[in-house]
């Protein structure tokens, strides 16, 4: 694990410069090329790889100072070391996998004294499974921390202080006082409408540099709506009700009212377990964060139907999301690291748009089929990571739109001819084979029809086999009963074929082919 660019960007940039944790390569230019650890070169505009490094250096240019960089890389050395020892451990664990483990492990010690029911060797992998997993975040947690001081660093640094023990203070907070005065009228005149007992429904302090939220918030009778978007907010503690602060619980309770909740483009770095009482939400949007978990707790607010969880650093979904939110709509995962979406996802048969492009998904749960009002779905830009897609995908009837660009699938499902009312399709930058590229080249229309014929001759096939079988002399002979039924799959096959491409039957489905798929 390397720390991300967009939520450690000075942390990236020092780190790629330490020249200790760069592999020595030898003479003439061969040998392995660690794409951990790019050559040093100094950044160029005209250099895509370099992109995001030249505009942060833009935007601190004092980031190329010598003293600067001596200074920061001393700050980082616990960090270097921790991750030299990543590497050494390997990738994250599965979220699912460390879930079951950990309940396997918990079951287990509960049961201490009792029949032990999982084997020694299982129990110590679950184990090993729950480190990993720890000692993740804690690394997580350390690179959170090793950023807050490199900031501290280059303010020292551009204030003239001593770079040896940088305070971590800005002096210009008397100066950010004054704006915070006004944005403080604001909020205390929003709150003594809401004391003086007149209807406050609607709350939005959009861009207003909010550093908290103000606990008064939560005693706001009738509250409805609140956008607090685009400000500095690094932690919400006041959003729900916490379960063991019986003050707490009296007070946040009023925003049982809540439905529309818009936290995005802060500085959260996590979300309050109470968010899940709040029973009445129905769009929730904490886009353009710093997260990199959504608590679980976010699966009792049942009363979504959007969900805006976009430019994160989301690894994970919570594993029972898709068991309790039955009735969300709209689901945007994009621009995270998801390395998998939880099997439970499946059940959300509201979903109607899911756009989880540019991640990292190795694939799609097996039973994807089973979300039968899904209309709208983006899995572009996985890149190298995303390769196939589940026998299942042919079951999305009524999918109208699908992104598969910029990732490396090789064929499509047999059964993708089924997908009647695709309406758009992009499939570029895929290494296809099936179907062949000239298909794919003349649209949407044709690679249905070519995926449907595919299919049928499978089945076809299929079915003579079967047929073969049933002559065989070591088979069992029932003449009329093999007979009947060939004759009659047969009919219905070339029946339903004949409508498809006619255009009669388009929109209906063939019940023999759900059931021979």
């Amino acid at each position: 694990m390397d720390p991300a660019p967009q939520a450690h960007p000075i942390l990236s940039y020092v780190l790629s410069r330490l020249p200790t944790l760069a592999k020595a390569r030898p003479a003439g230019g061969g040998g392995d090329f660690d794409i951990e650890q790019p050559p040093v070169h100094t950044p160029s505009p005209r250099t895509p790889s370099t992109a995001g490094e030249f505009e942060l250096v833009e935007r601190m240019p004092g980031l190329r100072h010598p003293s600067v960089l001596r200074a920061m890389t001393r700050a980082v050395a616990d960090v270097s070391a921790a991750r030299s020892a990543l590497q050494v451990l390997g990738p994250r664990p599965d979220h699912e996998l460390v879930d079951s483990s950990r309940a396997i492990v918990a079951a287990t010690d509960a049961e201490a004294g009792g029949s032990r029911r999982v084997p020694e060797g299982d129990l110590e992998a679950c184990r090993a499974v729950v480190r990993l997993e720890e000692t993740h975040d804690a690394y997580e947690a350390l690179l959170q921390e090793a950023e807050g001081r490199l900031e501290a660093v280059y303010r020292s640094a551009m204030e003239g202080k001593d770079l040896e023990e940088p305070d971590g203070r800005d002096e210009s907070a008397a100066a950010a006082a004054g704006d915070d005065a006004a944005v403080q009228e604001e909020v205390i005149a929003v709150l003594r409408q809401a004391e003086e007992g007149k209807p406050v429904e609607s709350v939005r302090l959009v861009d207003r540099q909010l550093r908290h939220l103000p606990e008064a918030f939560g005693r706001i009778q009738g509250l409805r709506v609140l956008d607090v978007s685009r400000n500095q907010l690094e932690m919400i503690r006041n959003i729900g009700p916490y379960a063991k602060c019986v003050r707490y619980s009296k007070c946040y309770r009023r925003l049982d009212h809540l439905e529309e909740l818009r936290l995005a483009s802060n500085a959260l770095i996590s979300l309050p377990d109470s968010i899940g009482l709040l029973l009445n939400l129905r769009i929730l949007n904490v886009g353009s964060n710093r997260l990199r978990s959504l608590p679980d707790s976010i699966s009792k607010c049942r009363s979504l139907i959007e969900l805006d969880a976009s430019y994160n650093g989301l690894a994970y979904l919570p594993t029972n999301i898709g068991y309790e939110l039955v009735n969300l709509r709209k689901l945007w995962v994009h621009m995270n690291k998801l390395r998998s979406l939880p099997s439970s996802i499946c059940e959300m048969r509201s979903l109607y748009l899911l756009d989880a492009h540019f991640n990292e998904l190795c694939g799609l749960p097996s039973a994807i089929g089973k979300l039968s009002s899904l209309e709208i779905l983006n899995l572009s830009s996985n890149f190298s990571d995303l390769k196939d897609l589940p026998a299942s995908f042919g079951d999305l009837l009524n999918l109208r739109e699908l992104d598969l660009s910029n990732n490396q699938i090789h064929a499509l499902p047999d059964n993708f001819g089924r997908l009647d009312k695709l309406e758009k399709l992009n499939l570029e930058q895929n290494p296809l084979s099936m179907p062949p590229m000239e298909i794919v080249n003349k649209g949407v229309d044709a690679v249905k029809e070519y995926m449907l014929q595919r299919w049928l001759d499978i089945l076809l096939e299929e079915e003579r086999k079967s047929i073969a079988a049933a002559e065989s002399p070591q088979a069992p002979t029932t003449p009329s009963a093999w007979l009947a039924r060939s004759v009659s799959w047969v009919s219905d096959v070339s029946g339903s074929l004949v409508g498809y491409l006619s255009g009669e039957n388009k929109t209906e489905k063939d019940a023999y082919l759900d059931q021979q798929y």
